[in-house]
């Protein structure tokens, strides 16, 4: 197969590929100094963690994360450290420290561990709600134990949600085409800027170019309660259900909006819902705001208090009734 070269310069040769115009490689230089500038301000404080299971049982993990703060406390993915016995970080100065868990949320697989150590470069944060589709994303982490590996690409989605190991959906999932592999998980998703903008969390094996990160919205959420408590506390009630369709006929005559609503099959004994509830109750909304499904419900109730009556709303014996409950701490 015979290719012709066409060559814009009359200087150069027959056959000689023209070298790419002045802008595209002054383009290119930015982007690498981009990603340089934010490898260099950021890769000092990724760690390495390792674990070993709790019980004497067999078996080594391995993970990343980032330093929150010079006194050693590291931001992870609970995934990475639940259950552990033993932790151990490693840094990129070659130091290798013992780690303690401080605080584990399943429900939002992140957590929180502390380093034997003392003056260690910690981690800036950004605004994950400022993110845009298509913004320049990179991220650091451990993967198969390659310390320091840098991969780059974009936000390729925003406003994704993803199922916790507890049930619950975690909101607000940053997709991106950021190529990440196991061990990456708890590492930096950081912005142009050098700033942390995401926790990298999630692959999809049987998919390329799609990776998910937990919103630094959520951590920094999160992360006060895991200092203080160890734990996330969550309004709880006590009860368990389904989404299942309303009669369209019944709820237009009794004035109801949802066209789903939660049907209660169980309720914990000396809960909030075992004073009030019944099996087979359906519910429509809380405090006011119609429900239609679990994780709605679940949504409603973190942006409540503990300990704050709140009204939900039933259908019950072809009638609606409004009962009053008082979430307390979900155990």
């Amino acid at each position: 197969m015979l290719i012709d070269v066409v060559s814009t310069d009359s200087d150069e040769r027959p056959g000689r590929i023209a070298p790419p115009p002045h802008d595209d490689a002054a383009l290119l230089d930015a982007y690498s100094e981009a990603v340089v500038s934010v490898v260099d301000a950021v890769g000092p404080t990724v760690v390495g963690v390792r674990t070993r299971r709790a019980g004497g049982g067999r078996g080594e993990g391995a993970g990343s994360g980032v330093i929150l703060a010079s006194d050693g406390y590291i931001l992870t993915n609970s995934h990475v450290v639940h259950g552990a016995g033993e932790l151990e970080v490693s840094l990129t100065d070659g130091r290798r420290l013992p780690a303690s868990l401080t605080g584990d949320d399943p429900a939002s697989d992140l957590a929180v561990i502390r380093a034997g150590g003392q003056g260690l470069p910690s981690a800036r944060f950004g605004e994950s709600a400022r993110l845009r589709a298509g913004q320049l994303v990179i991220a650091i982490g451990n993967p198969f134990g390659f310390q320091s590996t840098v991969s780059a690409g974009v936000v390729s989605a925003l406003g994704r949600s993803l199922r916790s190991t507890t049930g619950r959906l975690i909101d607000n999932i940053i997709q991106t085409d950021v190529a990440l592999n196991p061990g990456n998980s708890g590492g930096p998703l950081v912005d142009s800027r050098g700033l942390v903008i995401g926790i990298n969390t999630a692959i999809f094996a049987m998919a390329q170019g799609i990776s998910f990160a937990i919103p630094i919205d959520t951590a920094t959420w999160v992360i006060p309660q895991l200092l203080a408590h160890g734990r996330v506390r969550r309004p709880y009630l006590g009860f368990g259900g389904q989404s299942r369709p309303l009669d369209r006929r019944i709820a237009r005559a009794l004035g109801i909006v949802n066209r789903r609503a939660i049907e209660v099959l169980s309720i914990e004994p000396s809960t909030p819902a075992a004073a009030e509830l019944r099996v087979g109750d359906l519910l429509i909304a809380l405090d006011g705001t119609p429900v239609e499904d679990v994780d709605t419900v679940h949504r409603e109730l973190l942006a409540r208090p503990i300990g704050v009556p709140l009204t939900i709303s039933v259908l019950r014996d072809g009638a609606v009734r409004d009962v009053t409950l008082v979430p307390t701490d979900a155990p």
